[in-house]
């Protein structure tokens, strides 16, 4: 069974966290929803509290095939600032696993370096922090271990783009026909 882990901060954007949970629930993934404060519940930006598996601290994160940072502020840079979590996401990188962020988490990982001569998406007014990154306004994007996503509008793109990294195009696409996602219009 795959494994994947969410990172929940306050003022985090609700859709872009719960719907890859969802999604990858779906696809038949063990999600963890892992809070980076004190409590295992996080207020996202608007106003809605989900109760998450546990916090970061206390015990060691284990081995998961993703990880994921819903956007939405402040918490996309609440989790900028947790050094917990941004040190997990250099031994990711490091190792080429699986990250991926949403709307405005993907400064994160510009601001880190890590989207340096990569393909990117991310939040309209945001770019600036996609440091050398080759910026594309589409809703989902993947440059090898590397998955970013636009925003709370494109949050079932990105979730069916992580299963389709994971467990293959067929999978993405036998969820799409469950979930009756209507597939994205060629431009």
């Amino acid at each position: 069974m795959k494994k994947a882990a969410i990172f929940i901060a306050p003022g985090f954007e609700e859709v872009e966290a719960l719907t890859p949970a969802d999604v990858l629930h779906r696809a038949g993934t063990d999600v963890e929803l892992i809070s980076i404060t004190e409590d295992k519940s996080v207020t996202g930006v608007h106003g809605l509290t989900i109760v998450c598996d546990r916090v970061f601290e206390g015990k060691p994160i284990d081995e998961k095939d993703i990880i994921i940072l819903p956007g939405g502020m402040p918490g996309a840079s609440n989790l900028q600032h947790h050094l917990g979590l941004t040190g997990l996401i250099k031994k990711y990188n490091n190792n080429k696993q699986w990250i991926a962020a949403i709307c405005a988490a993907p400064m994160i990982l510009g601001e880190m370096g890590i989207l340096e001569g990569r393909k990117a998406t991310c939040f309209p007014g945001f770019e600036h922090h996609m440091k050398k990154a080759h910026h594309y306004p589409a809703p989902a994007i993947t440059d090898e271990h590397i998955i970013t996503g636009r925003g709370v509008g494109a949050a079932m793109e990105f979730s069916l783009e992580i299963v389709a990294n994971l467990y293959g195009p067929e999978k993405a696409s036998e969820l799409r026909e469950k979930m009756v996602v209507p597939p994205i219009a060629a431009h």
